[in-house]
């Protein structure tokens, strides 16, 4: 294990993560989320597809024992993006990271109701408090639903983001009963595939010719996410996910510098204070998972006979 490698990588793919929200956003003005799923999408599997080969795992890292699995995983997955993207064409990019930040706190939840998980009071404790958070970002926009056009869009475009977080999560679920039968390239390249795929069914509803600034971000953007998804995986080659997990949250100072800077976007006390209490929770949530991982690596240890 190199922590620090894992750590530099795991900040790599955050930004890059990031950057790519931004394109997305720079391109919402004029291009529908179902599109910007596509190119998204599309660009990643060639990015994708050189680290297999690189890697030298073309002959292995595609084959699959779950194909249900996959597209189950690509459709929720595939739904979280186009909800997220829908939100950043509404909503500041520092308050759809903030709210983003619900999908590991809804993991806890999903993981105790469908795969048998026991979540003690602790990590309970902990998701409420994340949820408080949520509630904390949330009100300003859910308050304005009857006023102004402009307040009612933004009011829409974080309740967006919050279905796109409970979908997010719900994918990680996916993504938990894959890893058991299945190789992290083939659950990175079936997700690229299938989102494709599903994001041409949006086809018909108002897809546009988009100018060339705009086809520029949303490539990019899809290289980008492409290049993101490979670096977090080579990041837990060489750290423990708790070790770099909690530089998920590197994210939101990325996203307030970029939206300063790029949109003129000025988050609110509020906002902030809501962002830190989710941020609060989940790194609660990450120490405790850490601590219960150590308990379970001695409780194994002692019971191994010695030789």
């Amino acid at each position: 294990m190199k922590p620090l490698n894992g750590i530099a990588l795991k900040l790599v793919a955050v930004t890059l993560f990031i950057v790519m929200s931004a394109l997305i956003k720079a391109a919402s003005d004029t291009v529908p989320p179902g599109q910007a799923v596509f190119f998204r999408s599309f660009f990643a599997i060639p990015v994708i597809l050189g680290w297999l080969v690189m890697r030298g795992e073309m002959s292995t890292g595609l084959k699959v024992a779950s194909r249900m699995g996959h597209f189950w995983r690509g459709f929720v997955g595939t739904t979280a993006m186009g909800l997220m993207f829908a939100g950043l064409g509404l909503l500041p990019l520092p308050e759809v990271t903030a709210l983003s930040y619900a999908a590991p706190l809804l993991v806890v939840v999903f993981a105790a109701m469908f795969l048998d998980e026991k979540v003690g009071v602790f990590r309970l404790g902990a998701v409420a408090l994340g949820l408080v958070g949520v509630l904390v970002v949330l009100t300003p926009r859910l308050t304005t639903l009857g006023g102004p056009t402009v307040e009612t869009a933004q009011a829409v475009g974080a309740v967006l983001v919050l279905l796109g977080a409970v979908c997010a999560a719900l994918a990680q679920i996916y993504i938990r009963k894959l890893v058991q039968t299945e190789q992290t390239s083939a659950i990175v390249f079936y997700f690229s595939l299938t989102s494709t795929l599903l994001s041409l069914l949006t086809l018909p509803f108002g897809w546009v010719v988009p100018g060339g600034t705009e086809t520029v971000y949303l490539v990019l953007a899809g290289l980008f996410g492409g290049l993101a998804q490979i670096f977090l995986t080579s990041a837990y080659r060489f750290a423990d996910a708790s070790v770099i997990a909690p530089f998920d949250y590197a994210s939101m100072l990325f996203a307030i510098a970029i939206g300063y800077v790029i949109f003129d976007e000025v988050p609110t006390a509020q906002m902030l204070i809501g962002a830190a209490l989710i941020v609060l929770a989940g790194i609660i949530i990450i120490l405790r998972e850490r601590q219960l991982g150590l308990q379970r690596g001695r409780a194994k240890a002692a019971k191994t006979p010695q030789g």
